[in-house]
């Protein structure tokens, strides 16, 4: 009988597997076989399989509909010049691509979306002729009845997740070699016919603990003893062998001697209950379901060598002489390690204990045992029972020329499996169940040699060569012919890894979640095999794997580079044409390097201890700089728009680049290969910025053109063309930010010039609203023109916008100032732009004002002041209603600042309005005035609006107080008027000093007399006001207001001839009463003329002195008629505003005495109007 070879094609039904066949043939590889291979664990493994679970790190994907996308933009050819919608789309572009590259690139979490994809991992590849060779019909035979014969005689207790059912594990035999019910009847009996297999125990006795102390220091000497013990009646009960499981103890009811099959001892470990020996025997089994093992611990006491001992003890022959020296050992254990001093040994009995060899598991045993005295014993072995003869046909034929069948044999049922299932290939999970070390290499070699034929789960592979690692050290060391096989499967596995990582883009992409998770597991295999490197007296490894593994990503790295180089930009292809595909390959670089850093470095770093960022960026930023210096070189006398716009954008990239590598600590970018890369580009920089200040404009004329002056929607208060110049303002901030140039100097200059072009622009901008609202048809009467506004509100806009994107123009560190500080150039600019815009605003605004106020002034009887019949609410109100009408428009038309722009421009509009009115009316009654001031005070709420409109500081002040001022002298009479007129003086004394000279005088009253002492002192630095540079300088000296000295006359100093610094010291007296000398407005006024023979008086300034703060006037002097009083120096100056203001308030007057001091202040005037 032979069983049908086309069962390999067919495969096994059920729920048996592949650690079926693993088993069978692990049993066959060893010369020494398992009495029961991996059978143990077929129902286990195969639910392991069937359950296997995905790792935590793999998340579900999303549904290809329920993301949703960006939309993206459409790809613009090259910008033709002049077509500013185009440029700037093109800007857009190259900003949106540097959004992604600010500062370092986040470590994402696992089921992050970019890590997610809706498609499975790229397949491996995958190569038949790696794989192990087919089997022939006459091996499948052989190894088909070794399988059956390993069933039938096995030995040893099974586990919990193990299959124990004899007849289970002979159908899936059948099933697996494809054979018929009667070839495998006839099969079976053909094996039970054979002859029982040879068996032989391992055991490792690894330590104890907590043993008896026999020795006078607290310790003992112990050492284990330990044989196999034939069972004395083979017909006892099964009760009655458990209790006499400890057949050495005292009490044994056997008689007779003991017979051994062997004895073996281990080593004597002095001073301590708690030895550890590790040592390991192996002892041959008669009887597999009778036979013990026995261990016993003595503590070691005589002088005899134990090496002597066991000596003599192998010399025994025969079971009656073990049987002897057993007697012994009965002897000493029923004394119970009391024997006195004429026993024949002097060694201290322990404990001991008893095995059933049934009851020892096949999958090995690791645990410990409580001896029959005191303490713990702990015995080893990953694998207990082996056959050490086999009645079979593969077992006679023997290993010569059949080493690698139990490989093949693996390899076949690994594509049995594969073949009858439907599924992908990374969903090939093997069983992963414990193995000693021998059966792991065979697991491992027919596993890594099929994952290069049929692509199988890399977690299957690690969990055996986790199993191999987990007992590499404890087991013995394999022959040299495993050994090689193992360290070629373990070479061509790492060949394979390597392979995959020299394409690491293709096969795991970093935006793939299974293809990362995938890679981590193949790192995770690769770093087992560098732990077995230097375990292997044939080293797999020609160098260090890690040598291996960076030779493979630089290999990789420069295949992936010159692909896309030669798609992309051949260097066949002349410069200009090269160009695109250099950006688009620098672009390529920094994404993968993007990707590199934040997914692949992690894994190799932690796993492999590789840092695959480093040596990535290094290879392909020299590259790219290589390939960049070249082509600017031979570009750069071929400077063209094009050419240029390429130039600025492969630019951006590499400066990108430089970041990039500034950005992680302990990184510097001075020594890289793209250090001063810069120095090319610069001229394709100036020239692309000459380029980007035309088309803006070109931008803004069309958007004006194209703006209907309408709000963009009603949230809006400004039209299409300010948005859009907004937006192409923040763009060029935008670029200069992304562009950051290096040269501190260089970026000084381009960073200004940007400046002065930006502020073009902006003015450009606004000078094409003003003439398109210009051109706009009004309606007749309207006074509140929405055009205006939206045109208003569009400079605002623009204002601000613009600020902002100057701001955002200072340069680094090292040019003028500090970094983020705006550099003294560019805060010129934005200052002057500022202005500017200021200026177009009001413009704007002083026309919408102009246009209400404009409306508002042709009405008859519009004024308040026009209904002297009227109430004074009644005769404000129209004006009231008109404003509220015309200031909502303009609330629902403006923004609040140019709202309150308005405001203020009309606010201001009318206080001239009403100051226009009163110097059209002079001299009228005094409810006339009261008509104003009570308008005026009700346009102030109007306009406060209970806090909603401007601030009444602002309200009251500037032209409010002039105009209040107006008011409360309008009704003030003449003679108050004149004192006022004399206030102001006293108030402008100090406000020019130093430019028309200084006086020195000094004054004093004199109560006895009483009379007023004033001293003309001396003056300095006069107004040089004759031809030779020169004055002739003389001291008028006069005392006001004159209604207070009717009767004190003027009186002049002496003319001091040709200087600007004349000396007086003259003394004048005013007879004046101390009373009028006390008044608010009395004062000294000191007038300097210079003397002209052929002509008038010149005037050179003047200056008053208050006579309240006089000594002798406040408080009268003790002592009489001494001089009292320090110096006072005046500062010279003209008479401004006061003196004509008080000229228009007192010549409309018809008395006599204001006509008069008219007269004084008119010829003052014209002594003034010769004056510089």
């Amino acid at each position: 009988m032979r069983p049908r070879g086309a069962a390999f094609a067919a495969g096994p039904p059920g729920d048996l597997h592949l650690g079926t066949a693993i088993g069978f043939a692990g049993a066959i590889w060893r010369s020494r076989s398992p009495a029961m291979s991996t059978l143990l664990d077929i129902k286990s493994s195969v639910l392991r399989q069937v359950q296997v679970c995905p790792s935590f790190r793999r998340r579900t994907e999303q549904d290809p509909g329920s993301a949703s996308a960006d939309p993206q933009e459409p790809a613009t050819g090259a910008w033709k010049p002049g077509d500013g919608v185009e440029f700037f789309a093109h800007m857009r572009l190259m900003l949106k691509k540097g959004e992604g590259r600010q500062g370092l690139p986040c470590l994402e979490a696992w089921g992050s979306p970019c890590r997610q994809s809706g498609s499975p991992a790229p397949p491996e590849p995958v190569d038949p002729s790696r794989g192990l060779r087919a089997l022939a019909p006459e091996e499948v035979e052989m190894l088909y009845e070794e399988a059956l014969y390993t069933v039938l005689y096995r030995a040893g207790t099974m586990g919990p997740d193990q299959v124990d059912d004899e007849e289970a594990l002979l159908s899936y035999l059948q099933q697996v070699f494809g054979t018929s019910p009667e070839e495998h009847t006839e099969a079976i009996e053909r094996v039970r016919k054979a002859k029982a297999p040879t068996y032989a125990l391992k055991v490792s006795v690894m330590r104890a603990k907590n043993l008896l102390a026999k020795d006078p220091n607290g310790f003992s000497d112990p050492y284990c003893m330990l044989g196999i013990l034939p069972a004395s009646d083979a017909t006892r009960e099964p009760r009655a062998q458990k209790e006499q499981r400890f057949g050495f103890r005292k009490g044994s009811k056997r008689g007779g001697p003991l017979p051994a099959k062997c004895i073996q001892v281990t080593e004597v470990k002095s001073s301590t209950l708690n030895p550890v020996w590790k040592e390991h025997f192996l002892f041959e089994i008669e009887d597999v379901s009778t036979d013990q093992l026995h261990l016993d611990i003595w503590d070691h006491d005589d002088d005899v060598s134990l090496v002597e001992a066991c000596r003599k003890l192998n010399e025994v022959i025969g079971l009656k002489g073990m049987g002897r020296y057993f007697k012994q050992i009965v002897k000493s254990a029923r004394a119970n390690g009391t024997a006195g001093p004429t026993e024949d040994h002097t060694d201290d009995f322990l404990g001991c204990l008893n095995i059933p060899v049934r009851e020892v598991p096949v999958a090995g045993v690791d645990r410990w045992f409580k001896l029959r005295s005191r303490g713990h014993c702990h015995l080893g072995s990953s694998r207990n029972m082996i056959t050490t003869q086999r009645d079979t046909a593969m077992s006679q034929r023997g290993r010569s020329g059949f080493r690698l069948v139990p490989l093949l044999l693996l390899s076949a049922i690994c594509t049995l499996r594969l073949s009858t299932q439907q599924r992908s290939p990374s969903a090939c999970h093997g069983a992963q169940s414990n193995h000693d070390h021998p059966c792991s290499g065979q697991h491992w070699q027919v596993s890594s040699r099929h994952h290069q034929t049929c692509t199988l789960d890399y977690s299957y592979l690690l969990g055996l060569l986790e199993d191999m690692q987990a007992h590499w050290e404890e087991a013995p060391s394999l022959p040299q012919e495993q050994e090689e096989s193992l360290a070629d499967s373990l070479s061509a596995f790492s060949e394979f890894g390597l392979q995959l990582l020299r394409q690491l883009r293709d096969y795991f992409p970093a935006t793939n979640s299974t293809a990362v998770y995938r890679l981590e597991l193949l790192l995770k295999c690769l770093g087992k095999l560098q732990l077995f490197q230097p375990s292997f007296e044939i080293c797999p490894f020609e160098t260090e794997l890690n040598m291996d593994i960076a030779a493979a990503l630089k290999r990789g790295n420069r295949e992936w580079y010159d692909r896309i180089l030669n798609a992309k930009s051949p260097r066949e292809q002349p410069g200009p044409q090269r160009l695109p595909g250099l950006v688009v390959l620098a672009d390529a670089v920094y994404d993968d390097l993007q990707f590199c850093y934040s997914v692949y470095a992690g894994l190799f770093h932690s796993i492999l201890n590789v840092d695959v960022f480093t040596l990535t960026f290094r290879q392909l930023e020299r590259l790219v700089a290589e390939e960049a210096w070249v082509l600017t070189e031979e570009l750069s006398p071929k400077m063209t728009l094009e050419v240029a716009s390429g130039l600025f954008e492969l630019y951006l990239t590499l400066a990108d680049l430089q970041r990039f590598w500034d950005s992680i600590p302990g990184r510097d970018s001075r020594s890289l290969a793209l250090a001063g890369i810069h120095a090319p580009f610069l001229p394709a920089v100036k020239l692309w910025f000459q380029v980007l200040r035309d088309q803006a404009k070109w931008r803004l004329q069309g958007a004006v053109d194209m703006d209907t002056l309408e709000p963009v929607d009603a949230s809006s208060r400004h039209s299409s063309s300010a948005a859009t110049a907004g937006l192409c303002l923040s763009h060029i901030q935008e670029l200069w930010v992304r562009l950051a140039w290096p040269d501190p100097a260089q970026a000084q200059g381009l960073g200004t010039q940007l400046g002065q072009d930006m502020c073009e622009a902006t003015l450009f901008y606004t000078e094409l609203l003003r003439k398109k609202v210009d051109t706009q048809p009004g309606a007749a009467g309207e006074a509140v023109s929405e055009a205006l506004c939206v045109v208003l509100n569009n400079v605002e806009l623009v204002r601000k916008a613009a600020g902002q994107a100057l701001k955002g123009l200072a340069w680094p560190e090292g040019a003028t100032g500090p970094e983020g500080v705006l550099p003294r150039p560019l805060l010129s600019c934005t200052q002057a732009l500022d202005d500017d815009l200021q200026r177009e605003a009001h413009t704007v605004t002083a026309h919408l004002t102009s246009k209400v106020g404009g409306a508002w002034r042709p009405r008859r009887g519009g004024s308040p002041w026009s209904w002297p019949d009227h109430p004074c609410p009644q005769a404000v109100a129209p004006l009231m209603k008109y404003l509220d009408e015309k200031l909502a428009l303009l609330n629902a038309s403006l923004v609040k600042g140019n709202l309150s722009r308005v405001l203020e421009a009309l606010w201001e509009l009318l206080l001239q309005a009403i100051l226009q009115a009163l110097g059209a009316n002079r001299d009228v009654s005094a409810d006339f005035y009261s008509r104003f001031h009570f308008t005026l005070e009700a346009l102030v709420s109007f306009f406060h609006a209970e806090g909603q409109g401007l601030p009444l500081e602002s309200l009251r002040d500037g032209s409010y107080k002039r105009l209040k001022e107006e008011l409360r002298l309008h009704k003030c009479s003449t003679r108050e008027c004149i004192e006022q007129f004399y206030l102001d003086k006293l108030k402008q004394r100090t406000l020019e000093q130093n430019r028309f000279g200084r006086l020195s005088v000094r004054c004093h009253y004199e109560a006895a007399e009483q009379r007023l002492a004033v001293e003309v002192l001396h003056a300095a630095d006069l107004l040089p006001l004759d031809a030779n540079g020169l004055s002739d300088p003389f001291v008028i000296v006069e005392l006001g207001p004159p209604h207070l000295f009717p009767l004190v006359r003027s009186q002049r100093t002496q003319v001091k001839t040709r200087t600007l610094h004349p000396v007086y010291d003259e003394l004048f007296y005013f007879s004046v009463p101390a009373e009028a000398c006390r008044r608010r407005a009395a004062c000294v006024l000191f007038t300097v003329m210079d003397h002209d023979w052929l002509s008038t008086n010149d005037f050179a300034g003047e200056a008053a002195l208050g006579l309240g703060g006089v000594s002798g006037v406040a408080r009268p002097q003790v002592g009489g008629g001494a001089r009292a009083g320090q110096p006072v120096t005046l500062h010279l100056c003209r008479p401004r505003a006061q003196v004509r203001s008080a000229l228009r308030r007192l010549e409309g007057r018809t008395s006599k005495e204001a006509q008069e001091f008219v007269k004084k202040l008119k010829e003052l005037e014209k002594c003034m109007e010769a004056d510089p």
